[in-house]
């Protein structure tokens, strides 16, 4: 029962990785670039997954770094992010 919660707390939290994967794939035209780095661990230890990404598009810019870990203490994580936008014209 425990590795089941593991696997359904981390497949939920990594849920917005994908959608924003999903949205990094429809970028506007002009000015695009963006960078991504992942990893995800289930063992007999526990569960977690963290993400650090970047984009810039002539919108704006947007940074976002986080990590969670679910092991038999509990769940635990962070996370950090900044934006900017700007007007073009």
């Amino acid at each position: 029962m425990r590795a089941f919660q593991r696997v359904l707390a981390v497949s939920a939290l990594a849920a917005p990785l994908v959608i924003g994967c999903a949205g990094l794939a429809s970028a506007q035209e002009g000015l695009d670039a963006n960078y991504g780095a992942g990893q995800f661990v289930a063992d007999q230890n526990g569960a977690g997954v963290a993400d650090t990404n970047s984009v810039v598009t002539s919108d704006g810019v947007q940074h976002t770094n986080f990590f969670i870990w679910s092991d038999d203490t509990g769940v635990t994580g962070a996370f950090t992010g900044a934006g900017a936008t700007w007007q073009n014209g």
